[in-house]
């Protein structure tokens, strides 16, 4: 943030200037989404000047202001500099920042709502995505696992703005210790990871059997890793040793059923607890293939991009900016937008469609990049019952606290209502 503020501030280059203007306001949106509150200092205040805080509704006004003023001078989208700002990505940001304006305005002590969401505020979320729509560099997939694998840098054609994994220097290393923090795989599966995350089997069964965003082998993945992309549940399968196939092996051995550490087959099951669970527990998610001919040294150097934002998502977006009152334009409606997705996913069209029904479709489209949180508070859902929590949680924990440290370092931030 410090960075992004020095450049937007003092940078006498335009260019410069304006991608600085974006990054700030990208990472103000993280933020004041989950946090409720942004600290702000000028680039050439002192170091031991404390930073002013703006509240949630002033932070998401300075938001709009400055990611608009940013649009002018920076470069359209070309796909070879999806990397950095461009102005598909300032509009796309804008455009989600306008959808959640309402959340954000609202009544700090009420966080969860209920929220209302004004016309003029959806018209410019469709405003916003009709410009990224009208860039024919953007088209959305056929192939819906080429936005995610390790290749997805040449081969998706919809991801607007991405953060590089890579081996070189600035990629900031491979997307393999990413990959094994965040995902899920047992032990024994390659590349072996921490046995961590699971998926709910209330998410897992919103998908339909042959829909391939839950599932689908990848050619030249599957037949060396031995799983798909996407959701893995029952009997787990991958490398194993020739000489003894219950332990496992390596990229190039035999695929075979893999088995735990006590010697039982690895049977992934639909449910999970958070009070006891053996190895076995949940179902396990695999949305960024790693790089099969990088994974036996961990995939460290695997260069799987990972989109912050993709046209899917704008098309999504666009459809919910409707339904919840905007103007239509270019003659398409909630249902056909929604539906255009799902034809490149090959998946049968939805008859119909309501918020609750483009909230799913949103889960199914969008999982594990990072805008489930967001989606869910403002559709009025993030506190309801789920699996192992069978009552609501409390209304105040759409927003989450203020850490200690921060609130000891800056006498300006107050402890975020109810906590």
């Amino acid at each position: 943030m410090f960075q992004s503020t020095l450049i937007a501030e003092t940078s006498t280059n335009p260019s410069s200037k304006s991608q600085a203007q974006f990054l700030r306001s990208f990472f103000r949106f993280v933020t004041i989404d989950l946090y409720g509150q942004v600290q702000s200092r000028p680039a050439t205040a002192a170091a031991n000047v404390i930073p002013d805080v703006l509240s949630r509704s002033a932070a998401i006004d300075a938001l709009i202001t400055e990611a608009e003023a940013s649009v002018a001078n920076l470069a359209a989208y070309a796909k070879t500099n999806r990397r950095q700002a461009t102005k598909e990505a300032a509009w796309t940001l804008l455009a989600k920042a306008y959808l959640n304006k309402a959340v954000y305005k609202q009544d700090p002590t009420k966080p969860q709502g209920p929220y209302t969401f004004a016309a003029a505020d959806m018209n410019k979320v469709i405003e916003n995505c009709d410009k990224v729509l009208a860039n024919t560099s953007l088209q959305v997939d056929d192939q819906y696992w080429d936005n995610f694998k390790w290749d997805n840098g040449t081969a998706s054609s919809e991801n607007i703005f991405v953060r590089h994994n890579g081996s070189d220097p600035l990629a900031g290393g491979g997307a393999g210790l990413r990959w094994q923090t965040s995902q899920s795989w047992h032990y024994n599966q390659a590349p072996s990871s921490w046995n961590g995350f699971v998926t709910l089997s209330e998410f897992y069964n919103k998908f339909s059997s042959d829909d391939i965003r839950r599932n689908a082998d990848l050619p030249g993945y599957t037949e060396k890793v031995g799983a798909p992309a996407g959701f893995l549940i029952g009997q787990a399968f991958g490398p194993v040793k020739p000489s003894n196939p219950k332990e496992p092996g390596v990229i190039g051995d035999p695929i075979g059923p893999l088995f735990d550490r006590s010697g039982n087959k690895l049977v992934f099951t639909s449910k999970a607890s958070i009070f006891f669970n053996g190895e076995n527990s949940g179902i396990r998610v695999n949305k960024f293939p790693l790089d099969p001919s990088s994974i036996n040294d961990g995939a460290w150097g695997s260069n799987n991009e990972f989109p912050f934002y993709r046209l899917s998502d704008v098309i999504l977006m666009k459809a919910e900016a409707i339904l919840r009152g905007g103007a239509p334009t270019g003659g398409a409606t909630p249902l056909s937008l929604v539906n255009s997705v799902r034809a490149r996913r090959g998946v049968a069209p939805l008859s119909s469609i309501n918020l609750s029904e483009l909230l799913s479709e949103r889960g199914r489209e969008l999982y594990l990049e990072g805008h489930r949180r967001t989606d869910m508070v403002r559709f009025g859902v993030f506190n309801a019952p789920v699996e192992e929590r069978p009552n609501a949680s409390e209304g105040f924990k759409a927003v989450y606290p203020i850490p200690t440290i921060a609130l000891s370092s800056n006498p300006n931030l107050k402890q975020n209502f109810g906590y």
